[in-house]
């Protein structure tokens, strides 16, 4: 955190000088002090550092200045920073004013010049001034600020994609929020606009794209080298594990994740069954944990950036990211995951991003305090989100269509949620249709035996129904089974066309897909299980192959 800031104003360059040495003298080493030699540029600072989300504990402005006096610039930073403490500069003579600015301002102090020894006369009542304001301070440890309408697309995807890549923030709503109304008039933003991104050196976005905000927010987006070892494409448990494994032996490595590291897990509200955490840990923590780990090894990281080609020329594999730039590498991983199906009922767009959401579950959760909200979906993600949801949702309705949750959710999460009161299940039953005119206010849904339909207010619908893998954009060579999932190893070698492609005298390596020196690892590739362990385990393997095929 920045150090919060004193501000000394006088029109008389002596005065000026021999406060500002005084104070910087006693809290340099814990404040940070600014000097302006009038009221109007003084005004000027405060407007600049509240853009900047700078922090003023304290303003000391002299009262006989030209133009705008002390007691009227410390009236107009009230507007700015209203916990500040004001503390007035003033001669003898100008007591009475002091004291009446005590009443009119809310003047703090007022000192008399000249306060020689400064020990005895400027000390004591600035100490006792600052402790008071610091035991009143809440820091905002937010980096950067989000202004938008709760259930706008766009400020979800914003605030999602921020939470995803574990940057601090705070959303602020323009139908609610009188700061957002105030930040709005500081930066001239319109509402049409909205919403706008707000960073920490007072600059901002107004309806940006994923990119622009990761650029402005520190994130990675280009590339450091033309030529890597190894270049894994996804940066879930599986791509994460692979980057670890393979810098860490020695292996040149980037890391290309299309939107935030740590995939569908790094999105789970709680992970239990990961070996070697006891008690559970959170998606993000995982991914936090991860990261750190495989940056210290010297891995290159790109996020976000959309890996949509690849081709190959003299043995190497030529990368082509969505804003044409190209990358060589020796070999490949794909781990690209997969994504939630869509759910397909009538009204369904309308409201994507806007009360229906596939999977972020974290981000709006608070925005559901005691309301109703449907989770759609009988698997260890949909059981990890009903339950993180039930701490905030006065219920949480999850809907499957088959006779329960046994077959396919783990046994302690179907025994979390039968001891949460808040929690119903409703077995047989699918979503018919979702209402709402700006944002999803009703969910019918219809028992598929019975076939008896309700109408229900919904606050959010949340999906994790079928999973599918993300694999359009790869080259044709790449043999995948019918529904998308690549094939590797020996899987590949009774597959019509496989000779074709395939022109190595060995047979594939076991995560090798038809193209030698492409691997596949985690829940893209077929027979993934779909388990944070597993595609941790494939992803380290990977690297095995990977070493073995540079061996040739």
């Amino acid at each position: 955190m920045k150090p919060p800031i004193i501000i000394t104003v006088d029109d008389d360059p002596q005065v000026l000088r021999a406060i500002q040495r005084d104070l910087n003298a006693r809290y340099r080493k814990d404040y940070k002090i600014i000097a302006a030699e009038s009221g109007e540029s003084a005004l000027e600072v405060v407007k600049s550092l509240k853009q900047r989300n700078e922090v003023v504990a304290l303003i000391v402005s002299d009262q006989r200045m030209p133009g705008m006096q002390g007691v009227d610039l410390l009236l107009a930073s009230k507007d700015y920073y209203p916990e500040a403490k004001k503390v007035l500069l003033t001669a003898y003579a100008d007591t009475g004013v002091a004291i009446k600015a005590i009443n009119d301002v809310q003047l703090d102090y007022y000192l008399l010049k000249p306060w020689d020894p400064p020990e005895q006369n400027l000390y004591p009542p600035i100490d006792e001034l600052l402790s008071d304001w610091n035991n009143h301070f809440l820091p905002d440890l937010s980096r950067i600020k989000i202004i938008g309408f709760q259930w706008a697309p766009l400020s979800h995807e914003l605030r999602d994609f921020l939470a995803a890549n574990l940057i601090p923030y705070s959303f602020l709503d323009i139908e609610t929020s009188k700061e957002a109304e105030e930040l709005l008039q500081l930066h001239q933003i319109s509402k049409d606009n909205l919403p706008a991104v707000i960073f920490e050196d007072g600059k901002h976005l107004a309806r940006p794209n994923l990119t622009e905000v990761a650029e402005k927010a520190g994130l990675n987006i280009q590339a450091s080298q033309k030529m890597y070892d190894l270049v894994i494409i996804g940066a879930g448990p599986s791509g994460l594990a692979a980057s670890v494994y393979g810098a860490s032996e020695g292996l040149n490595t980037l890391l290309i994740e299309r939107r935030a590291p740590g995939g569908q897990a790094g999105a789970s509200s709680r992970i239990e069954n990961y070996l070697g955490f006891p008690t559970g840990l959170s998606g993000a923590e995982l991914t936090k944990r991860a990261i750190t780990q495989t940056l210290r090894f010297g891995t290159e990281l790109l996020s976000p950036r959309e890996v949509v080609k690849i081709e190959l020329k003299d043995g190497y594999k030529i990368i082509t990211l969505n804003d044409d730039s190209e990358i060589k590498t020796k070999t490949v991983l794909v781990a690209t995951g997969v994504s939630y199906r869509e759910l397909e009922v009538e009204g369904i767009q309308r409201f994507t991003g806007a009360g229906v959401y596939y999977g972020s579950v974290i981000t709006e959760a608070h925005a559901c305090r005691n309301t109703q909200v449907f989770v759609v979906g009988g698997g260890n993600s949909a059981g990890q989100a009903a339950m993180f949801l039930s701490r905030f949702a006065g219920k949480v309705n999850i809907l499957i269509r088959g006779e329960g949750l046994a077959a396919t959710m783990s046994s302690y999460l179907i025994d979390q949620i039968k001891s949460t009161p808040n929690i119903e299940v409703h077995n047989f039953t699918v979503v018919k249709r979702v209402c709402g005119s700006e944002k999803l206010e009703e969910v019918e849904i219809v028992n598929v035996q019975t076939h008896q339909t309700q109408l229900l207010p919904a606050k959010a619908l949340f999906v994790f129904i079928g999973t599918k893998p993300f694999t359009e954009w790869l080259p044709s060579e790449l043999i995948k089974d019918d529904k998308g999932f690549l094939l590797t190893g020996r899987d590949l070698i009774h597959v019509e066309g496989f000779a074709k492609v395939w022109k190595m005298r060995r047979e594939p390596y076991l995560l090798e897909t038809s193209i030698p020196g492409i691997f596949a690892s985690g829940d893209v590739r077929v027979g993934g299980m779909g388990r944070v362990a597993s595609a941790v385990g494939e992803g380290s393997m990977a690297v095995k192959f990977v070493h073995q095929y540079l061996s040739e």
